[in-house]
């Protein structure tokens, strides 16, 4: 879990994007909280926080008699959570710098939520196993994440589908996995967890929010791209442009990877 595996830009400017993918996946997480039963007065663990999106949705869920903590290793990102979980007047929610894999949990946790964090993990069992250490038992996990198999554009696109090629082979590069979707269930009971279930989702259309994290997505990761060898700066710059260009035009369709959404319960 260090971040030497992540391809996707820190910092600011990949806060930026992390904002613009939580307003589009806003929806399906909202009810994917609901669906998976969270309730007021439960304490949660955001792992993989980012800038708080997902944390402060889990913080309104569990109300003021519960309690959220976010963890995550980009001290940036951290802090410009911590800033606006102060302008929301949100009490009852805190961020950390923390590497889970190398942290011994404490049961203290009612629920573990991980979204788009397995993918990029060179050994997600072991870090769900890690999770699982955090979990009360009864207390339930919740993991989202990507089938890039999934994405699609319409009109056909060139540079959609060098892109799709692009990011699955830096991931790859990196140790990932991005197509890890479809393997979640069998994960969740590979560590332990008991009566789990899944669903899918796949945010697309034809207006500009949804179809400009494709674009976004190609910018925050060329620098791995690159140190990766699998392409040169120019080509991307190329990449880019065109996504920004398919995603403006009035008439066209794009999609994000189709996510899972599977969840499970740490036996009594």
């Amino acid at each position: 879990m260090d971040s030497s595996h992540y391809v996707i830009r820190g910092g600011v400017e990949g806060r930026e994007r992390l904002r613009a993918l939580a307003q589009v996946m806003r929806p399906s997480t909202l009810s994917l909280i609901e669906r998976a039963g969270i309730q007021p007065g439960m304490a949660a663990l955001d792992v993989g926080c980012g800038g708080g999106d997902v944390t402060f949705e889990l913080a309104y869920a569990v109300g003021t008699i519960g309690r959220v903590r976010g963890v995550d290793l980009d001290e940036t990102k951290l802090e410009l959570a911590r800033q606006e979980a102060s302008a929301r007047a949100l009490g009852n929610v805190d961020f950390q710098r923390l590497n889970v894999a190398d942290s011994d949990g404490t049961a203290d946790f009612d629920l573990v939520y991980a979204r788009f964090l397995l993918t990029h993990l060179p050994d997600p069992a072991g870090a769900l196993a890690r999770m699982r250490q955090f979990l009360r038992p009864g207390g339930r996990i919740i993991v989202e994440d990507i089938d890039f198999r999934g994405h699609f554009c319409h009109p056909d696109s060139a540079a959609f589908r060098r892109y799709v090629e692009l990011y699955t082979a830096t991931v790859q590069r990196r140790g990932g996995d991005a197509n890890i979707g479809p393997r979640l269930p069998g994960l969740l009971a590979q560590v332990g967890f008991e009566q789990i279930q899944m669903h899918v989702v796949q945010p697309a259309g034809w207006e500009a929010e949804v179809k400009l994290i494709n674009p976004l997505t190609m910018e925050n990761i060329a620098d791995a791209v690159v140190a990766e060898g699998l392409a040169p700066r120019a080509e991307l710059d190329h990449l880019i442009t065109a996504l920004y260009e398919q995603a403006r035009q009035p008439h066209t369709v794009m999609s994000l990877p189709r996510v899972v959404q599977a969840w499970g319960y740490r036996p009594r």
